[in-house]
């Protein structure tokens, strides 16, 4: 049973005259009820086939390898060698986050990840804010990631047989690029993969996160024998707010455990196995992403690291003085840049899944192809969308936006533990934060603070996503919520 105790008082019944809109908007989604619809969508369900090794691999597929191949030539430049602190910032505010995390994947295991947490405990609107903000946070990402992918193929076709794609078809626009294809092309490889089964596709991403992590240990081995002390003599050249600022840009590359909490529904023992899936892929993230970092700065002057996404890969070339090293590199960064794209995106589609099954986007996102058990037009649509975002935006405004759509669905899932441990005190958990409410706070407050070092532009951006979002929900889902109607799904299922 889920709850031993008192029942909730919201019932999950349609709102009487009386309630009035105020009241439409808080609404709750009673726990149980979000429990028992699912793997429930339009004309199918999903199948649970993913044990705790295929959700670790997912977390850590969705992680491991968007700040250190990709985002890393970015980051050094803000915080100098310091980058190093900065992830670990990044990797202890994602640290507090993500125990809330497995506290609520293993109450509440359903696809909708933070979106379906809200939903739980603070209502409908604050559920539809943080599910667009989930939206902004994979969508983005998916796009962030792909641009970098078209770098590193790059480097490998140069290494290999001589040739590279020109600037105007692999860069991005604003950086010398028309259209990117590679980043075009990669999200659709990933859109085949999944359109598969969840099974499959978990079986492909395990492969190339063995590829990334022996890549990374490789990296490290070769980059510790040119690694100069003198490279981190001035450690903080920019202060402070330059580690913050680095450690903002970096923590889009920590949302992998969130990918895993939306496997809530296909995983055959959600409840035990994704809060260990989301802290074991944390500490073997984290770990890997400092040792990198470090070997990094030390093997290269930090003014040198904004000249090029594929900065791993000229590591190892200048390092060794053969392009070998380099090209084999950047070939593993192929694989282990897609891994982060397939892994990203099934969390996008899965998000949506849940939006749409409760009736605030368009049903056709929760529409379960019964051959494959997957939500075949919402992968489509999403990987289109997806795919032409990476080819037309540049990378450094993609990673900020990413950054400050995940901080904000953080800091909402820290407060969400804390509101149903105390509306809910004798539910069942499979897994409970330490020193809550104390740990929690200290998330929030650190996703806040991370959040106040973007820039002004990030922060206009996200202020015309959220206006946008808004209109939408007022206009759309306000209207079609099913949880407001009185639509019961499982209840449907049972008849």
């Amino acid at each position: 049973m889920l709850d031993q105790g008192a029942p909730p008082h919201n019932t999950g019944r349609a709102p009487s005259a009386a309630s009035g809109p105020v009241a439409r908007l808080m609404r709750r989604k009673p726990v149980e009820r979000l429990v028992a619809e699912g793997g429930q969508g339009e004309g199918g369900t999903l199948r649970r086939s993913l044990g705790l090794w295929q959700l670790t691999m997912i977390s850590i597929g969705a992680t491991l390898g968007t700040g250190i191949f990709v985002v890393l030539g970015e980051a050094v430049p803000k915080a100098g060698p310091a980058v190093t602190l900065s992830f670990v910032i990044a990797g202890l505010t994602a640290l507090f986050s993500a125990l809330s995390y497995a506290e609520l994947a293993g109450t509440i295991p359903v696809s909708g990840s933070s979106y379906s947490y809200a939903y739980a405990t603070m209502g409908e609107l604050i559920a539809w804010v943080c599910g667009w903000c989930l939206v902004l946070e994979y969508g983005v990402s998916v796009a962030a990631v792909a641009v970098g992918w078209g770098e590193y193929l790059n480097e490998f076709l140069d290494g290999t047989i001589g040739v590279t794609l020109p600037d105007a078809l692999s860069a991005p626009p604003g950086d010398g690029g028309i259209f990117n294809l590679p980043a075009l092309v990669v999200v659709l490889l990933a859109m085949v993969f999944l359109l598969g089964g969840a099974k499959e596709s978990a079986r492909a991403n395990t492969a190339m996160v063995c590829v990334k992590i022996a890549a990374l240990v490789l990296f490290c081995a070769i980059g510790f024998t040119g690694f100069k002390s003198g490279n981190y003599a001035h450690f903080m050249p920019l202060g402070m707010s330059g580690v913050s600022a680095a450690g903002a840009t970096l923590f889009f590359s920590y949302i992998g455990f969130d990918a895993a909490s939306t496997a809530g529904e296909e995983a055959r023992d959600a409840q035990r196995d994704l809060p260990r899936a989301i802290m074991l892929s944390l500490v073997i993230v984290t770990a890997l992403y400092v040792l990198v970092a470090a070997v990094a700065v030390g093997a290269r002057p930090w003014r040198t690291f904004n000249d090029s996404e594929a900065t791993l890969a000229r590591i190892m070339a200048d390092v060794t003085g053969q392009s070998f090293w380099g090209t084999l590199l950047a070939a593993c960064a192929v694989v282990a840049i897609a891994s982060v794209v397939l892994t990203v995106l099934y969390g996008q589609t899965r998000i949506l899944f849940a939006m749409s099954r409760d009736g605030l986007v368009p049903k056709v996102f929760a529409k379960v192809h019964p051959r494959s058990g997957t939500p075949r037009a919402n992968t489509v649509i999403v990987s289109l969308f997806c795919g032409v975002l990476a080819a037309a935006i540049p990378l450094g405004q993609l990673a900020d936006a990413t950054s400050i759509g995940t901080l904000f669905a953080f800091a909402l899932v820290n407060v969400a533990v804390v509101v149903l441990r105390r509306t809910r005190p004798h539910m069942d958990r499979t897994f409970r934060v330490p020193l809550s409410p104390v740990l929690p706070a200290l998330g929030f407050l650190f996703c806040v603070w991370m959040m106040g070092s973007l820039s002004a532009v990030t922060w206009v951006v996200f202020g015309g996503w959220m206006a946008a979002g808004l209109v939408f929900y007022f206009v759309y889902g306000y209207r079609r919520s099913r949880l407001a109607s009185g639509v019961d799904l499982a209840a449907t299922a049972e008849k």
